[in-house]
Parts: C-alpha cells; structure tokens; sequence
C-alpha cells in the first residue's frame, strides 16, 4: 500500500513536506533490519541508535519525538499499537480449520461437542468430555474423561487435558501443553518413596493463554486454579495446589512449587523460581532467575537468590564489584611498614 495508506490505517501525523502519495510501503521489519519500503516502529529508547541509522522507509514514533532520522517519522499515540495494525495488514491470513470431525478422530459416544468445532486428526476425546461451541482441537490432542472446555478455545497439536480438568472460555493452549498431570506427591516409608493419591483438578478461567510444553499439575486435593486473564509463556511448571491471581503473567521456564499462592498482576520473570507454600501480594515482580524462599509482600519487586528487594541487591552487588579494590588497598597497607615504637 501506499506511504498515505500506510498513515490512514495507523492514524499517524507526518511533516508536511513529505509527497506520501507516492512512496509505497511493501512490508514491515524491526527498526535494524528494515530496508526500502519498510516500515517499522520506536517506543523504547535503548534503540535510538538503531533508529538513527534505519534503513526503513518510516517509522511510527510517539507524537512527542521530534528528533532527525533518515526515515519519514509517522507520529503515533502508541506505536506498538499502530503497527499492529499495519502487520496484520501484511500478515498472510490465519489459518482457517474446517469445521469438522476428522475421520480418524476417536470421540467417545459419551462425549459432547458444540456447534462449529473442529476436531483434528488423531485426536481423542474420552467419555463425558465436554466441548463448547466454536472451538479448535488440533491434531493429535488428548482431551480425559470428564474434561469440559469452554467456548471458543484452542487447543494446539499434542496438547492433554487430563481427566475432570475444567477450562474456561476462549482459552489458548499452545502445543504440548499438559494440564491436570499428577502433582509430584510422595512420602518416604520403609526406606522408599510412597505415592500420595492426587484427587483433585485443574480449572482454568476465562481468556488464559498456556506456552507450549507448559505444565499444570492436578491438585493434591481441592484444585490448582488458574484465574482469568493469566498469561503462561512456553516450558514453565506450575505445581500441584497453586493459585495463580488474574491477569499475572508467567515468563519462559518459571517453576512454582505446590501450594504457592500468587495474587493478581504479578510478575515472574524467566526462569524464576518459587518453593512451596509461600504468598506473593498482588502487582509483585519477581526479577529474571530469581530465586524466592519467603512471601513476597504486594507490589515489591525482588530479584537475586535467595531473593531481596531490589535497592538492596543493588546495593551488595555494587559493594561487591569493588570488593577487589578493598582487597588491594588492604594488601598494600600491609606491605608497608609497621611504624616504630616509641
């Protein structure tokens, strides 16, 4: 489309003196890969150096900037947002599922499927499984005995929905996502760890997203409970018996131990962990490869393990970058002389 086009559908502002009418833009691509006919966007402002070398075309900026760059800057309100627009503009189309039961889908008479679903190959669906209307179950997926799922979700290729797991509405389940696992329960009797029975369910609120080869064990008793609006990014592992808060979000390899207990809005970093048992307040982030032993109160930010609050990391780790300094100047002083006795 058009350099013109490209500002209507953005709802972008341009110096007057550009002719957009006839510059056409053939693509989109971050700010250090972007050539010709480009466009690409800038909110953060570690990237000004890319920006001030871009090869694109133009670039959607926040309204307030008004600094020089070789590409035609296209004021914006958000420009995360208005280039959105413009990539879905480009994207090829998303992939549309016949609504259908495929052939060699095994659906167990017991089961009931909504209106419009589509039910890929290979999948299994077990007896009183229960699919709500408008969803997607891909190839290969695994839904168990007593399972219900909401309306308009997906379920990717290879995912499992063990048995009583309760899913919401318009939940997202990335590929080789496994909800309702046994939780890791045992007891050492006799010299050799016993079973403990893991009784209870997984339930998954409304508008969830699970990463791929994520893991939500069922609980010991009661429910593991995932509350609407989490986020759950791919390869992290969510214990038996945790509640996890609304609208927090769950970065790549974050391990929570059983019976943990985060509020809402929370933060975990990559590859953050938590041990069992513990409290973490409402809006909390939990900093990259962090490693958290205590309750984290709300709104607390934390980082290091064992975990501190962030000002005092801060401060030990600058201490102990300059330690080596300490260290030399103590050498030195003991070098020197004793001074002589009166």
């Amino acid at each position: 489309m058009t350099l013109r086009e490209t500002v209507a559908l953005a709802g972008a502002e341009w110096d007057a003196d550009v002719d957009a009418s006839s510059l056409e833009i053939t693509g989109v691509a971050s700010i250090s890969e972007a050539g010709e006919g480009d466009v690409s966007f800038f909110y953060n402002p570690k990237y000004i150096a890319q920006l001030r070398t871009t090869q694109a075309t133009a670039v959607l900026v926040p309204r307030d900037f008004s600094e020089k760059i070789p590409a035609i800057a296209l004021r914006v309100d958000n420009p995360a947002e208005a280039f959105k627009r413009i990539l879905e503009h480009f994207a090829p189309p998303p992939v549309e599922y016949p609504r259908t039961v495929h052939p060699t889908a095994v659906v167990s008479p017991s089961a009931r499927l909504g209106s419009e679903v589509h039910v890929g190959p290979h999948v299994v669906i077990e007896d009183d499984a229960v699919v709500g209307d408008h969803c997607t179950v891909c190839a290969g997926a695994y839904i168990g005995h007593g399972a219900t799922i909401g309306d308009h979700c997906h379920i990717g290729q290879r995912v499992s929905v063990m048995s009583r797991t309760k899913i919401g509405a318009r939940v997202i389940l990335h590929p080789g996502a496994v909800l309702g696992a046994d939780g890791f329960g045992y007891e050492f009797v006799d010299g050799a760890h016993r079973k403990i029975p893991q009784t209870g369910i997984v339930q998954v609120d409304d508008d969830v997203e699970v990463g791929a080869n994520t893991t939500i064990d069922r609980a010991r008793f009661g429910r593991t409970w995932i509350k609407r609006g989490v986020k759950i990014d791919n390869l992290c592992q969510v214990g038996h018996n945790v509640i996890i808060g609304e609208h927090s979000i769950l970065c790549a390899q974050v391990g929570v131990s059983g019976s943990t207990r985060i509020g809402k809005g929370v933060t975990l970093a990559g590859q953050a962990g938590l041990v069992g048992h513990l409290e973490i307040g409402d809006q909390a982030i939990i900093a990259a490869q962090a490693g958290i032993s205590n309750n984290v109160p709300p709104k607390a930010m934390v980082i290091g393990s064992p975990a501190l609050p962030i000002m005092e990391f801060k401060k030990i780790h600058v201490r102990t970058r300059n330690l080596h300094k300490l260290i030399d100047r103590v050498t030195a002083l003991e070098k020197q002389p004793s001074p002589a006795k009166p």
